[in-house]
């Protein structure tokens, strides 16, 4: 009985820790928690009413993913992003997508035949996903918009079938987009300045035309860098 109630005790705080790493997540994709705020263990604990053991937990987390540093006198502050930071980030996450879709035009497993129900299937799920952030884009709604577009690029990548990969890009589009939502945010109008060519992508590797696949992220990451270079100076 005792190792069956430790068990669960240990997937309670599992859960309630990555519940706490996610809310903390998205307080800081939407802005709300701001570049170089500072905040306690206690005081994540107090706010949310739980326990010291998964709030350190899921500090620990969002540190190890490159959101949150350690402080020594306030326990944790978000990380604030570089100009020079985001650059970085948008040449590595090239970089990953740009192999893989060499890989693709190779006859690499992933998306290895797009007439196959199941590999439809998911390519039109990637495809709603990206219709919603164009929707979002367009509106301007910063937030509605970095959902969707963290769940359509985590489930495009998950198609090529390498999960390390997959969850290599995801880590970069996080950090790419708490460096931007730093520098956005100060923006007071959105509606027509994000990049909104999801489908095209889609579209592309669902015809398995590798090089307009290339040319559409190239071009997203022009029009990322530029936004950003811009709004820095507004």
């Amino acid at each position: 009985m005792s190792g069956s109630s430790g068990t669960g005790a240990a997937v309670t705080r599992s859960t309630l820790r990555q519940q706490i790493a996610d809310a903390l997540r998205d307080e800081v994709l939407a802005g709300r928690l701001r570049p170089g705020q500072a905040f306690t263990v206690k005081e994540i604990a107090d706010q949310y009413g739980v326990s010291a053991t998964p709030v350190r937990e899921a500090l620990v987390d969002l540190s190890a993913q490159g959101l949150l540093e350690a402080d020594q006198h306030r326990g944790f502050r978000v990380r604030e992003y570089s100009l020079a930071d985001f650059r970085g980030l948008v040449e590595a996450r090239s970089l990953v997508t740009d192999g893989m879709f060499h890989a693709l035009g190779k006859g690499h497993r992933g998306f290895h035949d797009p007439a196959d129900p199941r590999t439809a299937a998911a390519l039109a799920g990637v495809r709603r996903r990206g219709e919603e952030a164009q929707r979002a884009a367009a509106a301007g709604d910063l937030i509605v918009l970095i959902g969707y577009d963290l769940r359509f690029w985590r489930e495009l990548s998950a198609l090529y079938g390498n999960g390390y990969l997959a969850d290599f890009l995801h880590r970069l589009r996080v950090q790419s987009w708490v460096c931007a939502v730093q520098r956005l945010r100060g923006l007071p109008d959105l509606r027509g300045r994000l990049w909104a060519g999801h489908t095209e992508l889609v579209d592309a590797l669902t015809r398995r035309d590798t090089d307009t696949a290339r040319a559409v992220v190239a071009a997203y990451n022009a029009h990322s860098l530029a936004l950003i270079e811009g709004a820095a100076g507004d």
